[in-house]
Order: C-alpha cells, then sequence, then structure tokens
C-alpha cells in the first residue's frame, strides 16, 4: 500500500464516460492505483453505470465508488457531478475528458460531411468540445484552491484528425489538442497540469462504425483494434504525482513500454503537439520537443 504500489492514494478522480469501453478500463486501472474515490459518469444508462460500480467495488481495491447520470453538454449537470463527488468522496483532484460522441452519430458507415445527419453532428461537436470545458470549469477551482490537480483529455491519433470522412469527430480532437494547450498555460504555476492521451489507435469499443466493424470481420479490410486497457499505464502516470509539472502535453497510450521505469516510459509514449510551434505568446516548450529532450 505504499506510494510507489499506489500511486493515486488519497486522490479523487471524476471520468466521464466510465461505464464503457476505454472509460471503463481507465477506472479499473486508477482503482487499481489506490484511489480513494472515484465518480463516473454517463449521460444515460444508469444500468450500464450501476454495472461498472459494483464491479470497480468487487475489486476490492477499497476506492469509494459513485455512478453519476450527467449529460456534459448540460452545465447543471456537470456542476452537480462535481458537488455530488465533492460531498460524497471529498474534493476533485482528477477530471479525466474521457465522453464523447463519434461518427456513428452521423451514419452507420464513414460518409462524407454532406451526407451528415445534422443534428449528429451538433451532438459530436457540443459533446467532444463544450462537454470537456464544462466539466474543466465545473471541476478546476477546486483543484486550484488546493494548489494541485489533473486534467487529462482523451484524444485520438492525429493522423486519423483530417481523414477523409471523418469530421466533425476528428475535428473535435483536433479542438481538443488547441484547448488543453490553452488550458496548460492559463493554469501555468497553479499545480494543476493539462495533458492530452490517446490510445495510438481503433480500440475495440463502440465507437467503430457497425459497418466498418462488419467489414473487418469479412476480412474485406485490415483492421487493428487494441484493447482498451492500452491507455491505463499511461492515465495512472498521468494523474499521479510523478508527472508533476508536466503539462500541455500529448501522450499515447500504446506507445508505453512497461519494462522502462515509468518516468522513461512516459517520455517515450509523448508525441509533440499536433501544432506548429507558436511564434509569440508562448508560455509552454515542452510540447514541441522531440521524445528524450
Amino acid at each position: 500500500m505504499d506510494q510507489m504500489t499506489k500511486p493515486l492514494r488519497n486522490k479523487v478522480a471524476i471520468i466521464t464516460g466510465g461505464g464503457r469501453g476505454l472509460g471503463r478500463a481507465m477506472a479499473v486501472g486508477l482503482a487499481r492505483a489506490g484511489l480513494s474515490g472515484l465518480c463516473i459518469t454517463a449521460a444515460r444508462s444508469p444500468d450500464q453505470l450501476n454495472e461498472t460500480a459494483a464491479e470497480l467495488e468487487a475489486l476490492g481495491t477499497g476506492t469509494k465508488i459513485l455512478p453519476v447520470v450527467a449529460d456534459v453538454t448540460d452545465p447543471n449537470a456537470c456542476r452537480a457531478a462535481v458537488e455530488r463527488t465533492a460531498e460524497t468522496l471529498g474534493p476533485v483532484d482528477i477530471l479525466i475528458n474521457n465522453a464523447g460522441k463519434g461518427q456513428n452519430f452521423l451514419a452507420d458507415d464513414s460518409v462524407p460531411f454532406w451526407q451528415a445527419r445534422i443534428e449528429g453532428w451538433r451532438e459530436i461537436v457540443d459533446t467532444n468540445v463544450n462537454g470537456l470545458f464544462l466539466m474543466a470549469y465545473a471541476a478546476v477551482g477546486a483543484m486550484m484552491e488546493k494548489g494541485w490537480g489533473r486534467i487529462i483529455n482523451i484524444s485520438k491519433s492525429r493522423d486519423s484528425m483530417h481523414r477523409p470522412k471523418n469530421a466533425p469527430y476528428g475535428a473535435s480532437k483536433a479542438a481538443l489538442e488547441a484547448m488543453s494547450l490553452s488550458w496548460a498555460q492559463d493554469l501555468i504555476d497553479t499545480g494543476v497540469t493539462v495533458n492530452t492521451l490517446a490510445p495510438g489507435g481503433s480500440v475495440d469499443t463502440a465507437f467503430v462504425l457497425p459497418a466498418v466493424r462488419e467489414r473487418a470481420r469479412r476480412k474485406e479490410i485490415d483492421k487493428h483494434y487494441f484493447d482498451a486497457e492500452v491507455i491505463v499505464p499511461a492515465v495512472v502516470w498521468l494523474a499521479s504525482e510523478a508527472s508533476d509539472g508536466i503539462t500541455g502535453c500529448r501522450y499515447i497510450g500504446a506507445s508505453w513500454n512497461p519494462s522502462l521505469p515509468d518516468a522513461e516510459a512516459a517520455e517515450a509514449a509523448r508525441e509533440p503537439a499536433i501544432f506548429h510551434p507558436p511564434k509569440r505568446d508562448a508560455v509552454l516548450t515542452k510540447p514541441w520537443t522531440e521524445p528524450g529532450r
């Protein structure tokens, strides 16, 4: 039960979209890393949330679990989720913005933007961009008062952000990357860090479009899927005190090498920011350096 084996001891976290897929995998990983309290949220599906909460409690880690139905596009729901967490588990130390909507809200298959369902487009942008802001807005004040906190925004592979038939999901993740850099600079010297984390490729979750999944099953396309757990070692490190001072950076879960010491594995899993280095008003430098420098 020491700090090395339980690096998140005495910490409280919220994982949005924590009932399934990447969110569930991160919830299990963070509980095993010693969290004292964990709130998992979802916009709907209370039964699924409760099932995941029961699974987490059955791990026997001692982590107190709070399942909350909260739509991240609703500022009142975001504020209420943070307040309930603080009242039930303690002030929030770690926010993992994982909730998101994918291209399946546009159609069952990949389509060009002019064939998109307009309401689905709006739902993706509202959840994947505004949802991050509303959750961070609700949680960051207490982090700043404490002088320590983590905001981890779940992103995707840079090459797929602008590929054809991937708007607005890919574009929403590019916006996430830009916001994360901006927030990291806003929060300099507060003790609160902001970083992004991507799995490193397609993950076998509900985000995979039904038609794409079927073509892969038929071997019509060569598609590799990572297990959702690929993201866990990196997110535990980012959420812990071991990552103090690291902010505005981007990490890839699949690039984590467990044979290396954590600090080295983290640096090897880091990618430069997806944008060109700024020519002015630059507060950060590390996000644009190559790993190992």
